[in-house]
């Protein structure tokens, strides 16, 4: 929850000129809602996408305050975030609601991002792959191929969202590891290709440790992407 719509449109301004070498990596920007569409304008003819931090599972009705995936992609969405651990632990999102809101926006048309990611004290109680697998399971649930192949997924551990503190890089690439495992379990083959970020306090002077494991695809940025400056450095990133 940061950036008015002016200053979302100046971070644009800033940002393409950094990054305008760097087609080989697939980038994304996820906007507050009263700006996506004015980001999606200010972006329009470059190759950064433009998502929603969120969605609503109905295409429209009398669900005050929501916003649907046809109003995300009118407002020139590409994709959505789903399941970010802050809409589980602060509006006590479950599995089963993620999953909808997930599968609605892929009946729009838009590619989704679903997160998922265990707390400190399930960590502690070594309850890390018992929440991921639940998580992964029940998130992908009822998805045929073609929504499979829309979907990016996103380990995020909480106990690492905004606290400065950092997965190890063997803690990352073990969770990502089963994480396509048990993706590959339901999809077989199909898992391999699957993309799979690492999201919690990625930061340029961290992110070559992170990206180390063989099933870190990418990074899914929150505080250090608010600074151009910071995110270019994240996007210009290349692994050795």
């Amino acid at each position: 929850m940061y950036k008015t719509v002016r200053e979302a449109v100046d971070y644009v301004s800033q940002f393409l000129p950094l990054i305008k070498d760097t087609s080989d990596v697939d980038k994304l920007i996820a906007p507050p809602f009263t700006a996506l569409n004015a980001v999606a304008s200010a972006l329009a003819g470059s190759d950064v996408l433009v998502a929603a931090q969120d969605v609503f599972y109905e295409e429209q009705g009398a669900f005050t305050g929501e916003i649907s995936p046809l109003m995300v992609k009118d407002a020139g969405g590409a994709f959505v975030i789903a399941g970010h651990s802050e809409r589980r632990q602060y509006f006590h999102e479950t599995d089963a609601i993620v999953n909808k809101k997930a599968k609605a926006a892929l009946k729009a048309g838009l590619g989704v991002i679903l997160c998922m990611g265990e707390t400190l004290e399930e960590r502690n109680s070594n309850r890390t792959f018992d929440v991921i697998k639940r998580q992964v399971v029940e998130g992908l649930a009822e998805f045929g191929e073609a929504e499979f192949k829309n979907t990016v997924l996103a380990y995020e551990p909480i106990w690492a969202i905004g606290t400065g503190v950092t997965a190890t890089p063997a803690q990352a690439e073990e969770a990502h590891g089963f994480i396509r495992s048990i993706v590959k379990e339901i999809y077989g083959g199909a898992a391999d290709d699957i993309r799979i970020l690492y999201g919690g306090s990625v930061k340029p002077d961290n992110v070559k440790e992170i990206m180390a494991g063989p099933n870190v695809d990418g990074a899914l940025v929150g505080g250090a992407s608010l600074d151009p400056q910071v995110f270019s450095k994240l996007v210009m990133f290349k692994r050795g």
